[in-house]
């Protein structure tokens, strides 16, 4: 799972960094969490509030920070998806 913390840095995108790393921890799920700082790149990703997170490539949650309990459900969900249909 690719994650993505779009931010300038403020106190907010840190805090979202952290509680992404938390969430993903508990779940125990394979996440690669990359930050994107520049504003020529977070306007290229269509942001325009942040801090932003980006779970494999769609923008998931704009201008605020979710609680771990609600990164760990975002995070499940898009888990849930990448999984492999058995029949």
């Amino acid at each position: 799972m690719q994650l993505l913390v779009i931010g300038p840095g403020c106190t907010k995108c840190k805090t979202l960094a952290q509680f992404t790393e938390q969430a993903v921890q508990e779940l125990g799920v394979d996440a690669e969490i990359n930050k994107v700082t520049d504003l020529n790149q977070i306007m290229a990703l269509g942001v325009m509030m942040t801090p932003a997170l980006a779970i494999n490539g769609t923008v998931k949650v704009v201008g605020k920070v979710p609680s771990v309990g609600e990164l760990k459900s975002l995070l499940s969900q898009a888990a849930d998806s990448e999984a492999p249909a058995t029949s």
